[in-house]
């Protein structure tokens, strides 16, 4: 019996929790596929910014709030 990897199991926790990734409705060709990395390459830009103290949820909220803090995160 094969089990899963620690770090996988890790990595869909934290993209099911703080992305909501198991709610997605998104079906149709590949819409599920290219949202799926589009939330890796956010997952990855929140994880590397130590300025703020939240986790990956509260960072994700305060990029929707702040946009000055949404231009940190995209290196402007």
């Amino acid at each position: 019996m094969k089990f899963p990897r620690p770090t996988h199991h890790k990595l869909h926790w934290v993209l099911d929790v703080g992305f909501g990734e198991d709610l997605d409705r998104k079906r149709v060709g590949y819409a599920a596929r290219n949202f799926s990395v589009l939330n890796r390459i956010a997952l990855n830009l929140l994880k590397q910014n130590k300025t703020s103290k939240r986790g990956i949820h509260g960072k994700r909220l305060k990029a929707g709030w702040d946009n000055d803090y949404l231009l940190h995160l995209l290196g402007n």
